[in-house]
């Protein structure tokens, strides 16, 4: 079987099952099996398979008619323009979370930000993309309750050459923090508890579930928040559809001094809400 007819082969099936963005999917999948980038890969489209790649590729596909996303099966994902290492102890970076990192940018561009905290850090690819992107005396702290997904985060901060910038901490929300910081991120599990079970199998739900309302993780790390920042400190939240207004109200409720504020992504949902103390 040639490259073309492979390609071909897998794009039907997984446009049968209604795996959103098949093409591109069936690409991916092979790509890996052939270690060969996109160009390549359509460079060889008249190669011939061999037998055992051709069985090693429809393997992949397999996995993914199954419902298993292909940022597993390969074991990676694109975030801010780098690739990241992503295993089922992590949840999966999504393109929607770039913005929380490019809100974080600008603001420290603003002003004299020296300490920076992301929350329930996960693969760590906002810590690490930050450490990446902003100079060597920035130091990020990154949280975590699994001691898996910190494992994960190491390996990312490793592989972009950031594991001086990078202080994994394991632990709940701010706990382990040593320091109050000028910049807290969170990307905390969102999802109401009643509709984890709806979402891709193969993700962690301690990196989904948010309770009963969606809310419990974020409304605690609000609380924690007067302690963790420091007096001109501001905070970014990315949220989930419906969950920026009440999330600003209870902001609101704990500290009326403080300025805060919502923002919409390019889909037009209100995704991350911010707060400003100074």
């Amino acid at each position: 079987m040639k490259v073309r007819q492979a390609l071909t082969q897998a794009r039907q099936l997984l446009e049968t099952e209604r795996v959103e963005d098949s093409v591109l999917e069936a690409e991916l999948l092979l790509r890996t099996v052939l270690g060969v980038t996109r160009a390549r890969l359509f460079l060889d489209f008249e190669r011939e398979l061999a037998p055992e790649l051709e069985t090693a590729y429809q393997r992949l596909v397999r996995r993914r008619l199954a419902g298993e996303p292909s940022a597993y099966i390969t074991g990676r994902r694109e975030f801010y323009g780098r690739d990241f290492l992503v295993t089922p102890d992590v949840l999966i970076p999504r393109p929607e979370t770039e913005m929380l990192v490019e809100m974080a940018l600008a603001l420290c561009q603003e002003g004299n930000t020296r300490r920076i905290v992301d929350v329930g850090t996960g693969s760590g690819a906002i810590a690490v993309t930050l450490a990446a992107e902003l100079p060597e005396d920035v130091v990020i702290y990154a949280t975590d309750v699994s001691e898996a997904a910190l494992a994960v985060a190491a390996g990312n901060a490793a592989r972009h050459g950031v594991v001086e910038r990078v202080r994994l901490l394991p632990g709940d929300m701010l706990r382990p923090l040593p320091e109050p910081v000028d910049l807290l991120l969170a990307n905390l599990p969102y999802v109401k508890s009643a509709g984890v079970a709806g979402i891709l199998k193969a993700e962690p739900a301690l990196a989904l579930d948010g309770g009963a309302d969606g809310l419990e993780k974020f409304y605690r790390l609000c609380r924690e928040l007067g302690a963790g920042l420091r007096p001109a400190g501001a905070a970014l939240l990315e949220v989930g559809l419906g969950q920026a207004r009440p999330v600003s109200r209870y902001l609101n409720e704990l500290y009326p001094a403080a300025a805060t504020r919502i923002h919409w992504d390019p889909a037009g949902i209100e995704r991350v809400v911010e707060l400003r103390r100074g």
